[in-house]
This record gives structure tokens, sequence and C-alpha cells, in this order.
């Protein structure tokens, strides 16, 4: 089911409890979620106890336990240590990766990228002509930042001339923090799944960023989020809270359309990785994307009237 699970309450307690991860405060149970059913857990709470028997069964199952700050980005993820059955292989596979394959590579997620951008911009009723022209002029390794170039016609676009990406402000720009740290947790998930290593980018390459690799896989999906916070802010809903935060989480159940029919994003992210992974074994670059999803199926993405909203 890969629930993502969003703890924001201070003064509450995580346990396990037969197979389920409990939520108690002053002792009561509050709630409870089978661990099966979890893809990520969430914690912006910072008055949270744990036992370290959660810490322990989430890791074992590759659930990744993401630490966000007050601006609702990301500051730590518990990465189990055991994941894949070929770890050991694959991760050599990707260490062992030619640069030539690598920026191949990444001219593949920046065009998938800039083509989810396109039809993005496209349910928000503009133009998205432009965006098919930039995809022509992606090369190996894009030399010319033509990812770069996309985003600065993509955000004005989207959210207006004057919005500026900002990880620091509220609004607009908290909402799409949000919204990434979910991918994130989602890409990160299927990254573990799959044996490879989430420091060993292909094309971050932050010495000071351990999850280089989620950066660079989540990119084509991001889009996604984007167009959520757009339906969200054209409803009148600019905070992170409760019901927005249910209608971001919601994008992990998306469906879209693929080469083996449809299916909901976590797992063409899950396909998506496994494709990396047969890129490096094979020495090819072929990665799995999901076809485009309409402009109607976009328009209504998270908005908060089609999303059920937890009490």
């Amino acid at each position: 089911m890969n629930r993502i699970v969003d703890i924001e309450t201070d003064g509450l307690h995580l346990a396990i409890y037969r197979g389920f991860l409990t939520v108690l405060k002053s002792g009561n149970e509050v709630g409870r979620i089978a661990i099966e059913d979890i893809g990520a857990v969430i914690v912006h709470a910072y008055g949270i106890t744990w036992s370290n028997h959660v810490f322990t069964r989430l890791s074992e199952r590759g659930i990744p336990i993401v630490l966000c700050a007050q601006n609702h980005a990301p500051v730590s993820v518990v990465w189990p240590l055991e994941g894949h059955y070929a770890q050991g292989a694959r991760m050599r596979s990707q260490l062992q990766a030619a640069r030539p394959l690598q920026k191949q590579l990444w001219a593949q997620v920046v065009v998938a990228k800039i083509r989810m951008q396109g039809q993005a911009v496209i349910a928000a009723d503009q133009n998205g002509r432009a965006f098919e022209m930039l995809v022509r002029k992606v090369r190996s390794g894009d030399p010319e930042n033509i990812e770069a170039q996309a985003a600065r016609k993509y955000w004005k676009l989207l959210f207006g001339s004057e919005f500026r990406r900002d990880k620091n402000s509220d609004g607009t720009n908290a909402l799409l923090n949000y919204g990434y740290t979910v991918l994130r947790a989602i890409v990160s998930r299927a990254i573990c799944g799959s044996g490879l290593h989430p420091t060993l980018g292909i094309f971050h390459s932050n010495s000071y960023n351990a999850f280089a690799l989620s950066d660079d896989l989540m990119e084509p999906f991001r889009p996604l989020v984007d167009i959520v916070v757009r339906n969200l802010i054209l409803a009148g809903k600019n905070e992170v809270n409760q019901e927005t935060k249910s209608c971001l989480t919601s994008i992990s159940t998306f469906d879209l359309k693929g080469d083996e029919g449809t299916s909901p994003l976590n797992l063409h992210i899950s396909r998506f990785v496994h494709s990396l992974v047969t890129s490096f074994e094979s020495g090819k670059a072929k990665l799995t994307f999901p076809l485009l999803p309409s402009k109607e199926e976009l328009r209504w993405l998270g908005a908060p009237d089609r999303i059920e909203v937890d009490a």
C-alpha cells in the first residue's frame, strides 16, 4: 500500500506492537498502521519519543525515516544497512559506471523532466511548445544546461512571473518543500530496494549530499508535485497543514500509464530505478519512464475536493 506516515504533533511516542507502528499520546494509543503498508515515515515534530525497535523494524523492511526542519525540507534520513540480496554486486557496478554512461543517463533524466514540465505547463493552460524544442537540444551530460533554461521558463508559466523558488520561504515554497520530501522518500526507498547506494549520483556530486542519487532520480517526477501545489494554491490552500499534506502524500498513488499498463507512481519509480540497475550492469543507458499523463489528469491531481482527507 506504501502509505506515507507524517508525524507533525509534539508529545507523541512511536512504538512497534505486533506488526503495527503505533502512535501514543500520554500513554494512550491514538493511531496505528501495519508496517507492511508503510512507504516512508516523515517526522516534523520535535517533541517525539521513539522506541529503538521502531528504527530497527522499519529499517528491516527498507522503510526510510525522514527527519525534517521547520521549512519542511529533509535534514536526515535513516537508511537501512541491508537492502537487496545482490546489493554488493549492484553497488560495485554503480561505482564502476563509466563517465560517458553516466552522462547518457543524465541526459535521459533531463529529457524526461523537461517533457513532464511541458505537460504540467499545458495543464496550467499555458503554451508548452518551448519545452519540446528544448528537449531536442539536450545532449549527453547536458553541457549547455538545458535543464536550467527550461526551469527559468517553467516556474514563471506555472506560478506566475513574480514567483521565485526559495526553500526558506513560506506559502508555495513550503508546499513544494514538503511535496519534494515525500517524493524523495519514495525514490529513496526504491533505491534501497534495488540494491543501489543513494550517495553515488549520476549527476549530483556534492560531497555533503548523502542522497545525491535520490536527488538525481526524483527529477523527472518533480513536476507532478508542482502541479499538485498549483492546484492547492488555486483552491486557496497555501499553508502546510493536515489537509495539504494529505493531498501531497496522495501523489504516491497517482496512476500513470506505462509499458506494463497502469500503475501507481511508487511502482513506476521502482521500475525506473530497476532500469538504472540494468543500465549499470549492461553498460547501456536505457531508462524506463511512465507515459506522460494527459492534461485532464493533471488538472485535478491533488485538488482538495478530489482527495479524501483523514479526520
